[in-house]
């Protein structure tokens, strides 16, 4: 059963500050988890007619998909500032933290991991920044094992240990609409080659290590979802799961209906921020699972 996040969060220990969380908003991370943990989230940004908006903050996401398709030029997105990442140190340190663990977008993919690096030079030791090697959840579970280690009372290297385990077992994969979106992005290596091949197919992509790599193709948006179901199966069980979405929430509801019996905490369903969907385009479907030891 997929009980409701708020009841879930009563159960949940509230942190102590001594060793305090950054992380940015591409980790997707729904915004009672941020508050009940107190984890700092830096919003990325997407630039739209010349206009930038704070990820997630100024433009909805649904307001966002349902523009993107007619945008012209299309929205770009950039690194929040090194001031950004500063304050929010900053205000963890006022706030009786003793260090800090800032977790990032892949730096392969993204120049945030790059800003917050900058903006940690300025504390020292007191500030650890680590690259994820990922995006959405790919991050956000992630960060969620290390502010549930944060409240049990683990120390920075029990942490940081702790977190690089995630990593390496994390899985994130997506079933694309459209070619179109990663294509222009020009941040994966395959895509404008394989732009004639897969002009009417739907591609599978995964992401590992930084790294977009194909999984696949599917005629059909069933066969695609077909895929993804038996990809999550072949991973099981899990130790966590979300279902993630450019606002395709049905779609999404349905996956999660037929796979969450694979994991054994509480699933949930994301729709990804805006600094994603970019590049994604609408409709997309996905999931990020850590599997089991």
């Amino acid at each position: 059963m997929c009980l409701p996040l708020k009841r879930v969060l009563r159960f949940i220990p509230r942190p102590t500050m001594n060793i305090g969380l950054v992380t940015d908003s591409t980790a997707d991370i729904p915004l009672e988890l941020q508050e009940q943990y107190g984890i700092e989230v830096v919003p990325a940004l997407v630039n739209i007619d010349g206009r930038s908006y704070e990820d997630g903050i100024e433009i909805s996401r649904e307001e966002f998909y349902t523009r993107l398709p007619n945008l012209n030029p299309p929205p770009t997105t950039s690194a929040p500032s090194v001031g950004a990442f500063q304050q929010r140190y900053e205000k963890l340190f006022h706030s009786g933290a003793k260090s800090v663990i800032s977790i990032h977008a892949a730096n392969s993919l993204s120049g945030i991991f790059n800003a917050a690096r900058l903006a940690a030079q300025e504390f020292g030791e007191r500030v650890t920044v680590l690259d994820s090697g990922q995006l959405s959840l790919g991050i956000g579970f992630q960060v969620l094992s290390a502010a549930e280690g944060i409240a049990s009372g683990m120390g920075l290297k029990a942490l940081l240990a702790l977190i690089e385990d995630v990593q390496q077992r994390v899985r994130v994969a997506a079933l694309l609409d459209s070619m179109e979106y990663i294509r222009r992005s020009g941040r994966v290596s395959w895509a404008k080659a394989m732009i004639g091949t897969l002009l009417h197919l739907r591609p599978l992509v995964e992401v590992r290590h930084g790294i977009v790599h194909r999984l696949g193709q599917a005629r059909t948006r069933l066969q695609g979802i077909t895929r993804l179901t038996e990809t999550l199966q072949a991973h099981a069980p899990l130790d966590r799961l979300a279902i993630l979405h450019t606002n395709a929430e049905a779609s999404a509801r349905q996956l999660l209906d037929d796979v969450k019996s694979l994991v054994r905490g509480v699933p949930f369903i994301v729709n990804v921020t805006t600094a994603i969907g970019t590049h994604v385009g609408p409709n997309g479907l996905g999931f990020a699972a850590v599997p089991a030891r």
